[in-house]
């Protein structure tokens, strides 16, 4: 575990979101020598799956300590993972909207 976020502050989810697939989007061509986020989607796939299966498990264990900061900050990996996941396959946030919105109905 990482060393915890301290004040940490309620945000707007879906700018969050934005803003943060858009700085992944931007990091599809940088160097990954100098981005973790373009090692992330520039090299061995295993890498990048193995990571998003290893921060899923680090939520489920801090959910299991029920610690409220540590579930907050492996749910942050977690979901920049997945963000770095889903542009690597090409899956847009509207596309993953849209997924979420037709199972409401």
């Amino acid at each position: 575990m990482g060393e915890r976020t301290k004040n940490v502050q309620n945000g707007n989810i879906g700018e969050t979101l934005e803003g943060l697939a858009a700085v992944i989007h931007g990091r599809r061509d940088a160097s990954p020598e100098q981005s973790y986020t373009a090692k992330l989607l520039q090299g061995k796939e295993d890498s990048l799956l193995k990571k998003l299966a290893e921060e899923a498990s680090e939520v489920i264990m801090a959910c299991k300590d029920d610690d409220h900061e540590h579930i907050r900050y492996e749910a942050g990996d977690l979901v920049y993972h997945l963000l770095v996941t889903l542009e690597r396959y090409g899956v847009s946030l509207d596309e993953l909207a849209g997924e979420l919105d037709a199972r409401r109905h």
